[in-house]
């Protein structure tokens, strides 16, 4: 695994963490507006398309899941958890559904689990 797939899940998860914050904005739309421009992005610069925007809808998955409760430390941890999750299910998952889906959710419940046990957590 690369630095590729923390950064491009952190970066996900990040925007979709502070978009969601406005008013305009709700969690599932920040998370499609933006995988629609990441796409955009990533496929006008050929850089494998298919695969790097899996990663940053992946990330916003952790952007969307609790704006109120997370932080930036979190959202961080979070993201990098899931990358490495990504990386090692993809090959065992058939497609990128599936290990999107349990990769965001594993890496979210984890870092919940490390709140409840005392975890150093980030401001709101």
């Amino acid at each position: 695994m690369t630095i590729e797939y923390p950064a491009i899940a952190f970066f996900g998860a990040l925007l979709t963490f502070l978009l969601a914050k406005h008013r305009l904005f709700s969690a599932i739309s920040a998370s499609s507006s933006l995988s629609i421009v990441a796409y955009c992005i990533f496929y006008g610069f050929n850089l494998h398309p298919e695969l790097y925007s899996a990663i940053f809808f992946g990330g916003t998955f952790i952007g969307m899941s609790a704006p109120k409760r997370f932080g930036l430390y979190t959202i961080t941890c979070a993201a990098v958890i899931f990358a490495i999750l990504f990386e090692y299910l993809v090959p065992k998952i058939s497609n990128y559904g599936g290990a999107l889906g349990i990769s965001a959710f594993l890496s979210v419940c984890a870092c919940h689990i490390f709140i409840l046990f005392g975890a150093p957590r980030s401001k709101k």
